[in-house]
């Protein structure tokens, strides 16, 4: 299988702990988006990454129908099996990947319009958004233990792009978040190499 992805993207680093967690190998091919390559174009008419391609040429996106396609065909199981802990993975994947959704739309305001067209309004909206999910977090953090869930790499990779992108700018009165990715990384080794990264 082939995964269209960029190192940056934090959904693409949760697909690529995913894979790695279930021993799942991808053929991990790097693409920039801004260039609409046609390998990406072709395979996922809205451009976006991560995009998987299967070994019979289904193409799968977005992040999330990729992850689910992941726990099918793993020989371990990437969301519990009781439906009230899977409800739970769900709703913290669901979170973590709208805060990177609020973190890229700051990033594109900034990096894609010219300064004096950027919405200050705009960005701060998306920062209250982002503020108020990383303080609940910070009082409902998952538990790292042995059974790694959807969930896990989600947050992981969220926190990994704050620290790329956005570093100062959230740790502050969060010790128990702002440490959670030394936890997570206790109990999956490759984090480090996997998080989003330049």
């Amino acid at each position: 299988m082939k995964l269209l992805f960029a190192p940056a993207s934090p959904y693409s680093s949760k697909v690529r702990m995913a894979a790695r967690h279930l021993g799942i190998e991808l053929e991990e091919i790097r693409v920039n988006t801004a260039e609409n390559p046609p390998e990406l174009l072709d395979a996922n008419p809205l451009g976006k990454i991560p995009t998987l391609v299967t070994d019979d040429g289904t193409t799968i996106f977005d992040s999330r129908a990729i992850m689910h396609h992941l726990h099918r065909i793993g020989d371990k199981r990437l969301y519990p099996k009781k439906d009230e802990k899977r409800t739970e993975a769900e709703v913290l994947e669901a979170l973590a990947d709208g805060i990177s959704d609020c973190l890229l739309a700051i990033v594109y305001e900034k990096r894609f319009r010219p300064p004096e067209l950027v919405s200050q309004d705009a960005i701060d909206r998306q920062w209250a958004k982002v503020n108020r999910s990383l303080d609940y977090l910070d009082k409902n953090l998952p538990k790292v233990g042995k059974k790694l869930h959807g969930g896990h790499f989600a947050l992981a990779a969220t926190l990994g792009y704050l620290m790329l992108r956005f570093p100062g700018d959230w740790e502050n009165g969060r010790a128990a978040l702002t440490e959670w990715p030394a936890r997570f990384a206790k109990a999956f080794e490759p984090y480090p190499a996997l998080r989003p990264k330049a």
